[in-house]
């Protein structure tokens, strides 16, 4: 086969891939825009009560999909690591839109939760052999771009999927848009099974064996990085939409255009990220967490202004989208021989900070304290998350210094 011939076939295959990843984008994020609708349907008792309250309860439901990703993550992606990742992505595709499937059509709270909480299960197994797929196509030297491509999908999500979602749930009811989000997984499960190629697995990997990434000290301090420092880019995205009306006294169709905005800037920040990341992993985790915390400092400031409201938004979805190529690299460069599980944690780490931001974020609006006090949340998380950065490549040098001496 010519290199003009894989050239299309590869394309077709990474846009496969990236369609699956677009419909988790809208899955994971278009709650976000959609907390205040789901509130007043599903827990109309608390709603009539107290909105604010009945907002913060509902954000639970980000954090059980979260956590859906934190445990289907290293326990899928373990299991499934022997098989041909091409025939694994497809059956995640299929997973991903029968789930979605039980989100619209549930009948109360309770249930809604158990669908969200299933719906993250194959989220971090798709993004991490799909990152695996991706950087094989684009060869070495490329492989936080490879992480990037697939994430892209994610992150134009942000710009057209999850605004037309959450305008969609507003104008027609929540439940038109995770039928819409279903119909994407549908789709996304057809062209992975058509145009992405056999590519064989690794036969010899248990999830025994897979699971010995746990005994590597830094794959602990880099998910923690994730975790811990990723959080504060949660903990003010989770409450973008009460933020813009009740903070800002913007009225609701402007949710969905600050969240275009902020998609935007997520777009640029992961391709920006992955070349930065190839270029100098270190310096771009550094940079990224500095300006995450910068941004949020601006946004507890200024959340009164819906214009600035806008910009800071795209600036902090652009510093934390460099932050998710970053830190799965940096994974993929710790954990040995490890790559099926290391490529997947990153997703587990990321959705312990999706939990983290939205329950702390959530805590301090039920106190009380306004939809602005989740951005100093972020802050003291984002600090945490470069002080961690800094400890983690500091043992990495003096690691490698003792080497030698052994």
């Amino acid at each position: 086969m010519t290199s003009s011939t894989r050239r299309p076939a590869a394309t077709a295959a990474l846009l496969a891939l990236a369609i699956g990843s677009f419909g988790i984008g809208m899955t994971e994020f278009v709650v976000m825009g959609l907390l205040p609708d789901l509130a007043r349907d599903l827990l109309p008792n608390a709603w009539a009560t107290n909105s604010d309250t009945a907002i913060a309860h509902t954000g639970v439901l980000i954090s059980l999909y979260a956590l859906g990703v934190v445990i289907g993550a290293p326990t899928i992606a373990g299991s499934v690591a022997r098989f041909p990742r091409h025939r694994v992505m497809w059956v995640l595709a299929l997973a991903l839109t029968v789930f979605n499937a039980l989100t619209f059509l549930a009948p109360s709270f309770e249930w809604m939760a158990v669908s969200r909480l299933l719906a993250g299960l194959p989220h971090g197994a798709y993004f991490g052999i799909g990152a695996l797929v991706a950087a094989d196509v684009l060869g070495p030297g490329r492989r936080a771009q490879g992480v990037a491509f697939v994430l892209t999908g994610l992150t134009v999500a942000n710009v057209v999927g999850v605004p037309v979602g959450t305008f969609l749930g507003q104008h027609f009811g929540w439940r038109v848009t995770f039928m819409a989000v279903a119909a994407v997984f549908a789709l996304a499960t057809v062209c992975i099974a058509a145009f992405v190629p056999q590519h064989e697995g690794s036969p010899e990997r248990t999830l025994r064996a897979e699971l010995r990434v746990f005994r590597i000290g830094q794959v602990w301090l880099t998910l923690a990085i994730g975790a811990i420092g990723f959080g504060g880019f949660f903990a003010v995205n989770s409450y973008v939409a009460p933020m813009v009306t009740d903070v800002a006294h913007a009225p609701s169709w402007a949710v969905p255009v600050v969240l275009v905005i902020s998609g935007i800037g997520m777009t640029i920040g992961n391709l920006v990220g992955g070349r930065l990341a190839d270029r100098d992993l270190r310096r771009t985790l550094h940079g990224a967490f500095l300006g995450t915390a910068v941004v949020l400092v601006l946004i507890g400031l200024a959340a009164q202004w819906i214009l600035l409201v806008a910009a800071l938004l795209f600036a902090l979805n652009f510093c934390g989208s460099i932050l998710a190529p970053s830190i799965q690299t940096r994974l993929m460069d710790v954990a040995e021989d490890n790559q099926s599980i290391a490529a997947a944690l990153n997703h587990s780490a990321l959705n312990v900070g999706n939990s983290l931001g939205a329950f702390f974020g959530g805590a301090v609006i039920a106190a009380g304290w306004g939809f602005v006090a989740p951005a100093w949340v972020g802050v003291a998380m984002a600090l945490v998350g470069l002080a961690l950065t800094a400890v983690g490549f500091s043992l990495g040098r003096r690691e490698r210094e003792l080497v030698p001496a052994c």
